[in-house]
C-alpha cells in the first residue's frame, strides 16, 4: 500500500540550506574585515566596568567569607546570597535561558517581568531550602511538584520511562550524558510550556498542559540516545547504521513508522525495544500536532535529522572540505534542534522567535565545540576545531572557527537583539565563562597553547579577550552549576547504586552460609530440620538480615560475630511466617521463592511444625547473643517477641478481611503489621544493641512504616504486572484469593500514586536520621524499582 508523502525531503532541505549560506555569507563578510573586533572591543569596555573590580587593601582583608567550591552546592548558593551576588547570578542565568531556550528577546517589558518573578522565586527556593543539591532536584522534590500541580501520574510515568530508557542504553554509550540531556529537553519544554500560560487559566488546565509538556519533552528526547548517540557510538556495524538511518528518514518523509525488519542477532533484541520506544514517542508526537504546524514539524525534524547525517559521514581523514561543508549542516542542525522543541509542542510563535532561534543555534555549537574539541579529535571526529586542528598549516582558505565564533557574537548581538545591553551583558558573560571554565579543566598551559593557535590572526583583540577572562568576576551561570551537579550526582548514584547492589549479593550470600540448621544424629527419622533447611534454601531476597548487617555493621559498629544470632533469627522469623502464609487454610500456595512450597513438598503437619520450629529456633538465637550484656538482650527478645505478635495479628486480620472490601486505613494498618514491621525489626533491633537513642529509634521506624507499606504496595503491583519467573510466586493470586490490596482499593493508578508518597514519607523520616542514610535511601529505591 502506498503512503501519501507528507512533506518534499529535498525541497525543504535546499531551502534551509539556502537560508543557512545567507547566514553564512554574513558571517564571512564581518569576519573578512573584522567588523566584529571594533564592535566587540566598544562592548567589551562598556562591559569590563561590571566584572573587572580594583580591590582596596581593605577590602581584601575584609571580605568576610572566602568563596567556596562551586561543587559544594549548598555553600556556594549560601555564599553568594551572602555577598549580595545571587540576585544577579540567577538573573543572568535565567535571562540566558529565556534567550536560548524559549527564543526570547531580553528588551521586552513583559519578558524582563518574567524574568524577575523566576528569579524570585529560585532564590527563595534556594534559600530556604534544607534539602542538599541531590533532594532538591531529586525524585522527592519532583514528586511534591507533581503533587501540587496534579499531574503525579505524568511524572510515575516519566520515572517508570527512565527507568527503561537506562535499561536500554547498551555499553558503549554514556548512560549518564544520555539521561542528562533527555532530562534537560523534558524541563526545557516544560519551562516554555509554563512561559505561556496565562495568570488566568484554570488549575485543570494547568495540569493538563503540564502533563502533555514532559511527555513531549520525554518523547523529543528520546531521539538523542535512540538516535544521535546510538548513531555516533560503535554499536552497530555500518550497515546496521545504514539501515537504521533509512528508517528514521522514511518516518521522517512519509509520516509512517515503517517495521523494524531484519537484523544481526547481537542488536536484534536491542533494536526492537528501541524501536518500540521510537514508535511511541512518534505516535504521540505527530498526534499532538495541529494540522496547521504538522508540516513544518516534520520540515524542521527531517532538517534536524538530515544535517546530523551530512556531519555524522564526514571523515577526519578528507581534506577537502569547504568551509560550507563544515558550517552549513552545523548552522542547520543547531537551530533546528531548538526550532523543533517549539514545533513539537504545536503552539503559534511569537513574533521574532524563528529569526532568534534561528541566528542563536551556532553560537552554542562553536562554544560546546571549543569545549570537546580534543575528545572530539580522539573520535576522529569532524567539527570546525577537529578540521581546522588538522589542516590550518596545509590550507589557507580555511575559516577559524575561534574567530567565527566571535563575529557570531557580534551578529547576535547587533543585528539580532539590535545593540540591547541585557543581551550583550548576557552574551558576553557566557562567553568569557565558557574560556574560564575550559582553562581551568585543561590548565594554563594547554589553554595557552590552544590559544596561541586560534587566535594568531588579531593579537590585540586576543589580548582583550584573555585579560577578561584572567581578571573578570561574576560570570558564572545556575545552568552550568547545575549541568554539573546532574552529572556528578548522575555517576555517583550509579556509583553507589552499583555498589548497594554488589553488597546486597556479597551480604546475602554470606547470610545464606549461616542459615543452614544442623541435624542432629539420630536412629529416628526426623523430618523437621530437613524441611526447615528446605525453606531455608529457597531464593530468598534475605532483606530483614541484610537490613540488620549493614546498620548493625556498617553504622553502628556492630561486630558481625555478635550479631550472626540476630541474622539468623530474623531469617527464621521471617521464613517461618512465610510457611504459615502459604498453608492452605490461609493463602494456600504452591510456589514460594520460585520452588514448591513447603506443604506441597511435605504435608500441612509438617508444615506448620516447621513454622513453629523456626520461631523457637529465632529465639534460641536471640538468647545467643553472649557479647551483649543481658540486659539489652532481654529488650532484644521482649522487642522480638511483641513484633511477632503484632504480626501473627496482622496475619489473622488479613485472613478475616478475604472477601471483604476494605477501606484504605484499615488496609495501612494491616500492611504495616504484615510488613512493616518486619522492617521496622531489621532496624530497631541492631539499634537496640548499639544502644541508639529514643529520638534516633522514632526516626527509624517512620522510616519503616513509610518503607513496608511502599514494598507491600509494589508487591501488590507486581501480583498484577510482574512476570512469575522473576517474583517466584504465582501472579493473580490476590485477585484469586479475593484479597483486599492497594491495587483492589486504588486501582492500578492510585496505588503507584500511594506507594510514591510513602516513598516521599520515608525519604522525609530520614532527614531525622543522624547516621549515613546511603544504604537506606538506595533500599527505598530498589523497594519501589525493583521487578521481583
Amino acid at each position: 500500500m502506498s503512503v501519501e508523502l507528507v512533506i518534499n525531503a529535498d525541497r525543504c532541505y535546499r531551502m534551509a540550506e539556502e537560508r543557512a549560506l545567507t547566514y553564512f555569507k554574513t558571517l564571512q563578510v564581518q569576519l573578512s574585515q573584522k567588523t566584529y573586533v571594533h564592535n566587540l572591543t566598544k562592548d567589551f569596555q562598556s562591559w569590563k566596568h561590571n566584572h573587572i573590580h580594583h580591590h582596596s587593601l581593605f577590602s581584601l582583608f575584609s571580605s568576610g567569607k572566602r568563596k567556596p567550591d562551586t561543587r559544594d552546592f549548598n555553600n556556594h548558593i549560601k555564599y553568594l546570597d551572602y555577598t549580595g551576588k545571587l540576585v544577579p547570578y540567577l538573573d543572568r542565568s535565567i535571562s540566558y535561558i529565556f534567550m536560548r531556550d524559549l527564543g526570547k528577546a531580553l528588551d521586552s517589558k513583559g519578558t524582563q517581568i518574567r524574568i524577575q518573578n523566576v528569579v524570585a522565586s529560585l532564590k527563595k527556593r534556594l534559600t530556604t531550602s534544607n534539602s542538599s543539591d541531590t533532594d532538591m532536584f531529586g525524585v522527592v522534590e519532583m514528586y511534591k511538584w507533581a503533587q501540587k500541580e496534579g499531574i503525579e501520574s505524568t511524572i510515575i510515568w516519566l520515572l517508570e520511562k527512565l527507568k527503561t530508557v537506562s535499561a536500554y542504553i547498551p555499553k558503549g554509550m554514556d548512560e549518564d550524558h544520555a539521561k542528562r540531556k533527555l532530562i534537560k529537553i523534558i524541563a526545557g519544554v516544560v519551562m516554555q510550556e509554563i512561559e505561556e500560560m496565562g495568570v488566568e487559566i484554570s488549575s485543570e488546565e494547568r495540569s493538563f498542559k503540564l502533563a502533555k509538556a514532559i511527555r513531549l519533552g520525554y518523547f523529543y528526547g528520546l531521539t538523542y540516545p535512540f538516535i544521535d548517540d546510538l548513531l555516533d557510538a560503535n554499536v552497530l556495524s555500518i550497515t546496521e547504521k545504514k539501515h537504521y538511518s533509512d528508517l528514521i528518514r522514511t518516518t521522517l518523509i512519509t509520516g509512517t513508522v515503517p517495521a523494524l525488519g531484519d537484523w544481526a542477532k547481537d542488536n536484534v533484541e536491542l533494536l526492537a525495544n528501541i524501536h518500540s520506544e521510537l514508535r511511541e514517542a512518534f505516535e504521540f508526537i505527530r498526534s499532538n500536532q495541529r494540522s496547521e504546524t504538522l508540516n513544518s514539524f516534520f520540515e524542521q525534524s527531517y532538517v534536524f535529522f538530515h544535517s546530523q547525517e551530512v556531519d555524522r559521514v564526514k571523515q577526519l581523514s578528507h581534506d577537502n572540505y569547504s568551509n560550507e561543508d563544515i558550517y552549513i549542516p552545523i548552522i542547520l542542525k543547531s537551530s533546528s534542534s531548538r526550532l523543533i522543541v517549539h514545533s513539537v509542542r504545536g503552539v503559534p510563535e511569537d513574533q521574532g522567535f524563528d529569526n532568534r532561534t534561528f541566528y542563536y543555534g551556532i553560537y552554542n555549537q562553536l562554544a560546546d565545540d571549543f569545549a570537546d574539541m580534543f575528545d572530539d579529535l580522539e573520535n576522529g571526529a569532524v567539527t570546525p576545531y577537529t578540521y581546522y586542528l588538522t589542516y590550518h598549516q596545509k590550507r589557507n582558505d580555511l575559516i577559524n572557527p575561534f574567530e567565527l565564533y566571535w563575529s557570531v557574537i557580534s551578529h547576535l548581538i547587533h543585528n539580532v537583539y539590535h545593540s540591547d545591553s541585557k543581551a550583550c551583558e548576557v552574551i558576553l558573560d557566557r562567553a568569557i565563562n565558557g574560556l574560564k571554565r575550559y582553562k581551568e579543566r585543561m590548565g594554563t598551559k594547554k589553554y595557552n597553547e590552544v590559544m596561541e593557535l586560534f587566535s594568531s590572526g588579531n593579537p590585540k583583540f586576543n589580548t582583550l579577550i584573555q585579560k577578561m577572562v584572567a581578571k573578570a568576576n561574576d560570570v558564572d551561570f545556575f545552568d552550568k552549576l547545575l549541568r554539573d551537579q546532574m552529572i556528578s550526582n548522575l555517576k555517583k548514584d550509579r556509583k553507589k547504586q552499583e555498589e548497594f547492589l554488589d553488597t546486597i549479593e556479597t551480604v546475602r550470600s554470606e547470610i545464606n552460609t549461616l542459615l543452614p540448621i544442623h541435624k542432629n544424629d539420630s536412629f529416628l527419622k526426623e523430618p523437621i530440620t530437613e524441611a526447615a533447611n528446605y525453606s531455608l534454601e529457597g531464593d530468598g531476597k534475605r532483606l530483614r538480615p541484610i537490613i540488620t548487617w549493614i546498620m548493625g555493621i556498617n553504622e553502628y559498629g556492630l561486630k558481625k560475630s555478635a550479631i550472626v544470632p540476630l541474622l539468623r533469627s530474623l531469617e527464621y522469623m521471617h521464613t517461618a511466617s512465610l510457611i504459615f502464609d502459604d498453608l492452605p487454610s490461609q493463602d494456600n500456595a504452591s510456589i514460594r521463592r520460585g520452588r514448591s512450597t513447603l506443604h506441597v513438598i511435605y504435608n500441612n503437619s509438617i508444615a506448620e511444625l516447621t513454622g513453629l520450629f523456626l520461631t523457637q529456633k529465632a529465639i534460641e538465637e536471640q538468647a545467643s547473643l553472649d557479647q551483649f550484656e543481658s540486659k539489652t538482650v532481654l529488650s532484644v527478645i521482649h522487642y522480638s517477641a511483641q513484633m511477632t505478635g503484632e504480626m501473627c495479628k496482622g496475619q489473622a486480620m488479613d485472613l478475616d478481611s478475604r472477601g471483604k472490601e476494605l477501606t484504605l486505613e484499615q488496609l495501612n494498618l494491616l500492611c504495616f503489621y504484615k510488613t512493616g514491621i518486619a522492617f521496622e525489626a531489621a532496624l530497631i533491633m541492631p539499634a537496640i544493641l548499639a544502644n541508639t537513642n529514643e529520638i534516633e529509634l522514632l526516626a527509624l521506624k517512620k522510616f519503616a512504616y513509610h518503607a513496608g507499606i511502599a514494598f507491600q504496595i509494589k508487591d501488590d503491583l507486581l501480583d498484577i504486572e510482574g512476570e512469575q519467573a522473576l517474583i517466584g510466586k504465582q501472579i493473580g493470586k490476590d485477585l484469586e484469593n479475593k484479597t483486599s490490596t492497594f491495587v483492589s482499593i486504588l486501582g492500578q493508578d492510585g496505588a503507584k500514586k500511594a506507594m510514591w508518597n510513602h516513598y516521599c514519607l520515608a525519604m522525609d523520616s530520614l532527614k531525622e536520621v543522624t547516621l549515613n542514610t546511603t544504604f537506606l535511601k538506595h533500599l527505598l529505591n530498589y523497594i519501589v524499582h525493583r521487578d521481583h
